[in-house]
């Protein structure tokens, strides 16, 4: 193969493999059907997933079709250390995750969304902001990995790019709509295993047969100083350092992790983590590489489209065996993270809309409602995805914004869960003001200069002491989080300051940080408000329980409420973990 002709295979063959990949995770999900679907159990599993399914599905979680595709646009774009920046740092923000992920099991042990735990926490403006922030993002997720199947169908078939994106949808909304997220989860593991197989002989197969090493050798003259750069600036500032604050709004925002939280039995909460961390790095960078190596053999992407560069560089070199094996990891890929979507939208919707803000709470909602509500969402959802879909969008720019709009979240969600002072004012209005200063610094709206650029600057800076303090909060508590957050910003201030508005993608994410951040901390330190953490499990629980063991109502502010619920508690965290101890 040349690089430009593709292996094809007819409709018959393409319509065989998707009804054996989705006939198989149907009778999969099935087996795992109830007569009578609990509530419950079709947004969490019960709470008590074990360890190999549970990280199996976190993995798959992770490496979605669309991650595959974005790492190998990064090679393609910025060099070898493209994939390096997006696959290791997104590796790593899955381990970030577990800290935090104890301590708001330990708070709210039986939640479905964070949202929900948001609710009791704050109140519903705080809710309905995470909440719609998520019904955002996991729109977006499951309209690119329909884009991400659509392209791959469209280039080795002969069906075009929509029906491709329909078939998709088609098949994992069959297989998840009955049995939500055990149906989800359960599907994971299977297609988790298929996708490392897969990815085992592929990524070599491809290095082989397209003459590695020596095709670096010869085609090194096809990159610039830049893209030959391990150390490139302008994959680090464009690629890597926005992917840092992004992937960290991933980890707290996203309603997909939240639920694989919520759902694994808690005492796994970090081997499950740890485990996936390794699985998704291993594979997103192996991936990565094969935007690299075209950027080295000097292939253009087939119609300027640089989604195209995975299932291009497959198709042009693989024999037809193993266009096969990477064609059912790719739809593994896609199939796992877009059946979380769906599981994670209907949660929103079952959980946090109908279940708090309609019914009034867990004692006044119906399971059997929530249901048909969870089920409606899924049929919804995915048909505005493959609406949107149509729009062919760049899947790396779409993750890259989502995660950055997230941004202006992490701050006031993890206070959230430790500090006794943030109030619901502080939380919401945090969030609007780092979002309006989001959206101009991201979308260019004013120039660039001046006073305007210097601003952007030394907002950036504080956001970097903000990312960097976060991290090392979840592992080593407030001390070193202040300590390590002012010498990353003090470290950072002479390169940044003066430049990195030019960056609209990194500063954007920084100023998100930052500004909500200052804004949150400087509404709450002198507040009298003294949350007792404790009533955060007494106000969210299940919902498939009887009327006569339902948790009392939910809304701080019913005059139903327990009294624990409006009654301050100085020291009822008092068994919190060292960070929130700390805190105190």
């Amino acid at each position: 193969m040349n690089g430009t002709e593709l292996v094809q295979f007819s409709a018959a063959t393409i319509v065989a493999l998707l009804v054996i990949f989705y006939g198989g995770t149907l009778l999969i999900s099935a087996r795992i059907g109830k007569k009578d679907e609990n509530a419950d159990g079709y947004m969490t599993a019960g709470n008590k997933v074990g360890f190999g399914v549970s990280a199996a599905s976190m993995t798959a979680t992770w490496i979605w079709a669309s991650s595959l595709y974005a790492s190998a646009t990064s090679g393609y774009t910025y060099g070898i250390s493209g994939p390096i920046h997006y696959g290791l740092w997104g590796a790593l923000m899955i381990l970030f995750i577990y800290p935090f992920g104890k301590r708001i099991r330990a708070v709210a042990p039986k939640a479905h969304t964070l949202a929900e735990v948001m609710f009791a926490r704050h109140g519903r403006s705080s809710q309905l902001m995470l909440a719609g922030s998520n019904l955002v993002g996991s729109l977006i997720s499951l309209m690119s990995n329909f884009i991400a199947g659509g392209v791959l169908i469209s280039l080795i078939s002969p069906f075009g790019f929509a029906q491709g994106v329909v078939f998709i949808a088609a098949g994992v909304l069959l297989y998840t709509l009955w049995s939500g997220f055990r149906a989800s989860v359960l599907t994971d593991f299977v297609q988790v295993v298929a996708m490392l197989g897969a990815v085992v002989v592929i990524i070599p197969a491809v290095f082989f047969i397209t003459g590695f090493p020596d095709a670096f050798d010869g085609g090194s003259g096809n990159l610039t100083d830049q893209q030959g750069d391990f150390f490139s600036s302008d994959a680090f500032l464009n690629q890597g350092a926005p992917y840092i604050a992004a992937v960290l709004a991933y980890a707290i925002g996203n309603q997909t992790i939240a639920q694989r939280l919520f759902a694994v039995r808690e005492d796994l909460i970090k081997p499950t983590f740890v485990t996936a961390t390794i699985g998704y790095g291993a594979t997103v960078i192996g991936v990565g590489m094969f935007g690299v190596l075209a950027l080295y053999l000097g292939i253009d992407p087939m119609d300027g489209d640089v989604n195209n560069i995975v299932p291009q560089m497959v198709a042009s070199f693989l024999p037809t065996a193993l266009v096969v094996v990477f064609f059912v990891m790719i739809i593994g890929a896609l199939s796992s993270t877009a059946d979380s979507d769906l599981s994670a939208l209907s949660s929103i919707v079952m959980a946090d809309i109908y279940g708090q803000n309609i019914a009034g709470g867990t004692r006044n909602a119906d399971p059997k409602r929530m249901l048909f509500i969870g089920r409606a969402t899924m049929v919804v959802a995915t048909a505005a995805a493959v609406a949107f879909a149509s729009m062919r969008l760049s899947i790396l720019d779409l993750l890259v914004f989502v995660g950055a709009l997230w941004g202006a979240l992490v701050f006031p969600v993890i206070a959230s869960f430790y500090w006794h002072k943030v109030t619901n004012k502080a939380f919401t209005t945090s969030v609007l003001v780092a979002l309006a200063a989001f959206l101009p610094v991201r979308f260019g709206w004013f120039p660039m200069d001046g006073v305007l650029a210097w601003t952007v600057d030394i907002a950036s800076v504080v956001g970097v002491g903000v990312i960097a303090g976060l991290m090392a909060f979840g592992f080593f508590g407030l001390r070193a989080a202040r300590v390590i957050g002012v010498v990353a910003a003090v470290v950072v201030a002479p390169f940044a300051l003066g430049s990195v508005h030019d960056y609209a993608v990194l500063s954007a994410s920084l100023v998100a940080y930052a500004v909500s951040t200052v804004v949150c901390w400087a509404m709450s330190v002198n507040s009298d408000e003294d949350f007792d953490f404790e009533v955060i499990a007494q106000r969210v629980g299940d919902f498939d329980v009887a009327a006569d063991d339902a948790t009392p109502e939910t809304d701080p502010d019913s005059p139903n409420a327990p009294a624990s619920a409006k009654t301050p508690a100085s020291e009822a965290d008092a068994s919190a973990t060292t960070p929130e101890k700390e805190n105190r």
